[in-house]
């Protein structure tokens, strides 16, 4: 399987630079027939890695099918470069055609001006489903959804569902569930395209249907969706409205993307990076330095009241220095221990997995990890530390002190993020720097302290 994608890998490489090689030429002829046999997602990233100049070329040499599929796979950014060299009706050719999802999340990152000047041209059918969508908030199953499925009468018979099928499959986005609504749209069950086949010519789908249907609603979270669909192993799920009729289907492909999307913040965050939903290497500098600055400048004021610390302890210092050789030790041991406890934990509230333990559990078992781990750290460090300078207090200081970090690390990585999720605010975000706030501040007091009881100053 590893050879299989590598081996892929290589051979999109290859597509691209060559494709790139053919444009710099103007060998138009040659770059659309290494095109034809290519798949339209590796199209898209190879036009995307093209230079501007040679995309709307590349672009260009795609018949209008192949365009329109093609053209839904490429970034965002990359979307709006073209549509800005387009003529104004390939664009309206292009878009229109789209499913009404993938539309609809192009139309987020465009500017107002553009949006509206698109939908004004769409037809009356796309416009309607397109504005329909975006009058759904933001990251909500309404907003991600497709209106394009469908739905039967419960009392039609196998032979006839089929040939309604038939009919209507090339307006559909998902074929292989089957939505049974009412004479109001109220979704009442779902047949499986499988369910249907298997089944009597005569049968009816109210004989077959399944009437327990798994379901979210408009204002259902994007996350929440994917979580329902990872639960239940769906291919797709139904969307309804406040009144229970069905709108749309959310389908197991948007799904990667919103999971993807989910991962990608929750790295970011616990980086304590703010994240947009832009590629981060494709966005400016003066941006980034944004993004980026926000926590590095509470951390620095960390530092700053951790020096302040370290300066008060002068007197100490004086008179035992080597002590400051191990203040780094100390406290980069105890923010990585932070670190692990609430990168478990933030990820276990991602997945639900500890749910049902509650925090104290919770804590109370990272607590259990960090005495152990800050025992055996600290073994090792007291031994270290008397081989290096000799003196035992200062080598029982460094141990002692690193096993009370590595509890404080512990409590303090597990419980923020449970603490932070009950303000509302977003754990993986906010835990970073307020670990490396606890461990550099409350750490560096708890080895003066050790220190001078241990050595009797």
């Amino acid at each position: 399987m590893t050879v299989n994608g590598t081996k892929h890998n290589e051979l999109r490489q290859l597509v691209r630079s060559q494709l790139e090689l053919l444009l710099e030429s103007s060998n138009l002829e040659g770059a659309k027939a290494l095109l034809v046999p290519v798949q339209p997602v590796d199209i898209a990233e190879a036009i995307e890695g093209l230079p501007e100049s040679m995309q709307v070329i590349a672009f260009r040499l795609l018949s209008k099918a192949e365009a329109i599929e093609v053209y839904e796979y490429l970034d965002y950014s990359v979307q709006e470069a073209l549509i800005e060299e387009f003529k104004r009706q390939e664009v309206i050719d292009i878009v229109d055609k789209m499913s009404p999802d993938d539309r609809a999340k192009l139309f987020d990152e465009l500017p107002a001006k553009i949006v509206r000047r698109l939908l004004s041209q769409l037809s009356p059918k796309e416009r309607q489903a397109t504005a329909q969508l975006l009058g759904y908030e933001e990251d909500t199953a309404g907003r991600i959804m497709t209106p394009e499925y469908i739905s039967l009468k419960e009392s039609l018979t196998v032979d006839e569902t089929l040939e309604r099928i038939r009919s209507l499959a090339n307006a559909s986005e998902i074929i292989y569930y089957l939505y049974v609504t009412d004479a109001s749209r109220h979704l009442t069950g779902i047949v499986s395209l499988r369910d249907l086949v298997v089944s009597p010519s005569q049968t009816t789908l109210g004989e077959i249907m399944t009437r327990d249907v798994v379901f979210v609603h408009t204002n259902t979270d994007q996350e929440e969706v994917a979580k329902t669909i990872q639960r239940y192993d769906l291919l797709a799920i139904p969307v309804v409205d406040r009144e229970d009729r069905l709108v749309g289907v959310v389908t197991v492909d948007d799904v990667i993307d919103i999971i993807e999307q989910e991962a990608t913040e929750d790295i970011y965050a616990l980086g304590g990076l703010q994240s947009d939903k832009d590629n981060y290497f494709q966005t400016s500098l003066v941006t980034v330095a944004r993004r980026r600055v926000v926590w590095l400048f509470v951390l620095l004021l960390t530092n700053t009241v951790t020096g302040t610390i370290i300066s008060s302890q002068k007197n100490l210092l004086q008179e035992v220095v080597i002590l400051t050789a191990f203040i780094p030790l100390l406290t980069g041991t105890g923010g990585n221990v932070g670190a692990q406890s609430s990168t478990v934990v933030i990820r276990g509230l991602n997945t639900e997995e500890i749910n049902d333990l509650g925090t104290g559990k919770v804590v109370f078992r990272e607590a259990l990890a960090g005495i152990l781990l800050g025992s055996i750290l600290g073994i090792m460090a007291t031994v270290w530390a008397f081989w290096l300078q000799g003196n035992i207090y200062v080598a029982l200081s460094v141990g002692i002190s690193l096993v009370a970090i590595a509890l404080l690390a512990s409590v303090a990585g597990s419980a923020l993020p449970f603490l932070f999720r009950s303000f509302g605010l977003d754990p993986a975000l906010m835990s970073a720097p307020f670990i490396t706030t606890a461990v550099d501040v409350l750490g560096v007091l708890i080895y003066f302290n050790i220190a001078r009881f241990i050595l009797g100053i």
